[in-house]
């Protein structure tokens, strides 16, 4: 590289964002992500043995998918080549292509083919990778924020290795945001620019406040670190508690309407409930209702919840959940969020039941896949002219008068038992009359 070239090199290095220039070289250095990167792990023998052929990076943004995809090229010492698939078609993917494929038959070896959000890639952009792929031309490492198994066609899936990249944790990005405050190459060390001294709070003012609310997205912490250091008045060299809380602002909520932040958070809130746990389910919530979620989404979750998970344990449930759904309708956001979360209390500390549930479901099953039970004679409609003549009604005993207003009397025409009530909550009661009924009632054919 010449005298001009490096001097270009630094001049674009030194307007680059802290969070790019403090990217690691190397895999040691790399945060974070031990489930894929430490030693014996999947992913860190693969990359060892030269062994990477296609990869799919998985998982929210700032936990490094780009940055360890220019490692791996770097670490098996082949041409690293990037494209964004948002903004690519299959023109400029099949040219690379054959770029990669030229080298290779020159001697070269596999070249490393970055597509970052492949999810955005349609199925024909996506078919276009699988020849060279399968033969080894290049060797694909792809990201994605979109759960691949989704967003990806099933012949990509079936030739890539799946790697989920987690949000790092707080330690992981508050020894970051301090490698960033001394390094004196890449960082703020060289500026001038300190954490101001305040006895306990020192490292959680910004450190580690940047460390919690960025919720594992370390680019995100970086980008506090550098508005708190670049917003500093002339002349001032320390970050103070005031200058620390404007750069870090409101948190932002990573939540997708559509994506699996969507069904992840509503699968744990309802599993929260049918688990009798109110903390988790109100948080999970609260969580929802943060990040822009549809209370009626949310209000139509705890309905279901209360007939399905609760059922005639507490019958209750129901009702106040439907109050709840009306509550919002008619109040709206955000005074809508009290009578949620009185419902969600309320749902998670009652006594639950299924049963009613899988009533339901075992009585459909035999619908779907057995023989259709005809309605018995007695208790079919006579109340149209031919309906005697035919023998429609006859024998139906009117429950209402006698004395306890049941009689034995067969509704279904054959023997079959789809309910079966739990020993809790007010089911308790409905479990002893059913019992007391099912042993006085005659097997059917015999009334």
């Amino acid at each position: 590289m010449g005298l001009f070239d490096q001097v270009e090199a630094a001049h674009r290095q030194a307007v680059k964002p802290l969070a790019a220039r403090m990217r690691p070289k190397s895999l040691d250095d790399f945060a974070g992500q031990r489930h894929l990167l430490a030693p014996g792990q999947l992913l860190r023998r693969l990359l060892d043995a030269d062994r990477i052929v296609s990869v799919v990076f998985y998982g929210p943004p700032g936990t490094g998918k780009t940055t360890l995809a220019e490692l791996i090229a770097h670490h098996t010492r082949r041409k690293f080549v990037a494209v964004n698939a948002a903004a690519s078609g299959v023109k400029e993917l099949r040219e690379l292509l054959d770029a990669a494929r030229s080298a290779v038959e020159a001697g070269d070896r596999p070249t490393v083919l970055f597509i970052d959000e492949l999810h955005h890639f349609n199925k024909q952009q996506q078919n276009v990778l699988l020849s060279d792929v399968e033969n080894g031309v290049i060797s694909l490492v792809a990201a994605t924020t979109a759960n691949p198994f989704f967003a990806l066609i099933a012949p990509l899936l079936s030739r890539s290795q799946i790697f989920e990249l987690k949000p790092l944790e707080v330690d992981d990005v508050r020894q970051v945001l301090q490698r960033a405050l001394t390094d004196r190459t890449n960082g703020l060390g060289d500026t001038g620019v300190a954490v101001a001294a305040l006895g306990e709070q020192r490292e959680c003012v910004l450190v580690g406040g940047a460390a919690e609310r960025c919720d594992g997205d370390v680019r995100r912490a970086l980008s506090a670190l550098e508005v708190a250091a670049l917003s500093l008045p002339t002349g001032e060299t320390r970050i103070t508690l005031e200058t620390a809380e404007a750069a870090l602002g409101k948190k932002a909520i990573r939540y997708d309407n559509l994506g699996d932040e969507h069904y992840d958070a509503a699968s744990a809130f309802i599993k929260s409930i049918r688990g009798s746990d109110p903390d988790a389910a109100v948080y999970w919530l609260a969580r929802m209702l943060e990040a822009g979620e549809d209370p009626r989404f949310l209000a139509r979750r705890l309905v279901i919840s209360a007939a399905e998970d609760i059922g005639n344990a507490d019958p209750h449930g129901l009702v106040i959940a439907q109050a709840a759904a009306d509550a919002v309708e008619f109040i709206g956001l955000p005074e809508g969020r009290i009578p949620l979360a009185q419902a969600t209390v309320y749902l998670a500390m009652a006594p639950k039941s299924n049963a009613a549930y899988l009533a339901i479901e075992a009585a459909s099953d035999d619908v779907r896949n057995h023989r259709l039970i005809s309605v018995p004679e007695h208790l079919r409609d006579r109340h149209y002219q031919g309906a005697k003549r035919l023998g429609h009604g006859e024998g139906y005993v009117y429950p209402h008068d006698a004395p306890e207003g049941w009689v034995d009397q067969d509704y279904l025409g054959i023997d079959r038992e789809y309910y079966h009530p739990v020993p809790r909550g007010f089911e308790r009661e409905l479990a002893e009359r059913l019992a007391a009924w099912r042993a006085r009632r005659k097997p059917s054919g015999e009334q």
